[in-house]
């Protein structure tokens, strides 16, 4: 029997950030006979039923902890192909006393700019590392295999161009310096376009604050439903995403899977975006020239790219082949 154990945050297809697991959970599900999902919450009835969902939410992290071992514990009794930590490195150096001496695989989906002590040893522990691109993981180390990210195509659609004469510019994610947004607000005011700004400021309230001074026409609001985040699309000429490099957000492919033009500063995008629809990322005036000349056009060629290297499907094959050939 195909079994596969995935250790994630979160299951919940409204969350505004961790949506996207679900899809994920469900492409791999397709893909053996037995999931097992570890994770702190989930919605009911949102996965498969050949999914089995462990939850190991406690009030505190050492309690979480051992919650987590104890699940993990029970289902290394049938010897699974792989376990797999989802974004959390923490959750690969739990695993590693209870898998490694099992000789059974033990492999991280990461990718972010941080490489903080957990992801260093997580880095030792692993006997792989898949991410988007050798580059959107912090560390240089062998371990590492770009595989694509996993976005759900079907989940999005191409619609029209948005009839509005003002330039329609969106930015999605957190309100965090990480994300480069003075860079987009002073870049969209040069270009005379209006800007429509969501994000969790959970962390960042005084950075968000910060920014109001600059938002001369713009939106700054707060964080929206998954199930809305196509009609965002939908009414915008274009997604501007300023990350800094190594991090190449998930928002940047579901908006090109709409067809929606897309901005990026990030060098990980170069297999995505031609020369024209990237930014150096502290540059305002030049973003504000690729805005002033933007072919506001839908693009289904960026939806044809995302379809054929960064679908949830290319995503679980590709972290299936990478666990069962360790």
């Amino acid at each position: 029997m195909r079994k596969l154990v995935f250790a994630t945050q979160k299951l919940d297809p409204d969350d505004p950030v961790l949506a996207a697991t679900v899809p994920m959970v469900r492409a791999l599900a397709e893909r053996v006979d037995e999931l097992v999902v570890l994770c702190d919450t989930a919605v009911p009835g949102v996965a498969p039923a050949n999914v089995r969902v462990h939850e190991f939410g406690a009030p505190t992290q050492l309690q979480r902890g051992a919650r987590f071992e104890r699940a993990l514990a029970r289902e290394l009794r049938v010897r699974p192909l792989g376990v797999v930590a989802h974004m959390v490195p923490l959750y690969a150096v739990l695993a590693a006393p209870l898998v490694r001496p099992r000789g059974i695989p033990l492999v991280l989906w990461y990718t972010h700019w941080k490489a903080h002590a957990v992801v260093r040893a997580a880095e030792k522990l692993c006997t792989a590392i898949v991410s988007v691109d050798e580059r959107s993981f912090p560390l240089r180390s062998g371990k590492v295999h770009g595989i694509g990210h996993g976005i759900d195509v079907d989940e999005f659609s191409c619609t029209d161009t948005p009839a509005d004469e003002q330039l329609r510019v969106l930015v999605l994610g957190r309100y965090s310096p990480a994300k480069g947004l003075e860079t987009i607000l002073r870049g969209a005011a040069l270009a005379g376009a209006h800007v429509e700004m969501h994000g969790s400021d959970a962390t960042f309230e005084e950075y968000k604050r910060s920014l109001a001074a600059l938002a001369v026409d713009a939106e700054l609001g707060g964080p929206v439903p998954r199930a809305n985040v196509p009609g965002l699309f939908a009414r915008s000429h274009a997604l501007v995403n300023n990350m800094r490099a190594g991090a190449p957000d998930k928002v940047v492919y579901e908006a090109a899977a709409s067809c929606l033009p897309v901005l990026a500063s990030n060098p990980v995008f170069d297999d995505l975006l031609p020369a024209e629809l990237r930014f150096d990322r502290n540059d305002p005036e030049g973003l504000a020239a690729r805005l002033r000349s933007l072919d506001r056009r839908r693009r289904p060629e960026l939806r044809g790219l995302v379809a054929t290297n960064h679908s949830v499907g290319h995503w679980a094959d590709a972290l299936l082949a990478t666990v069962e050939r360790r």
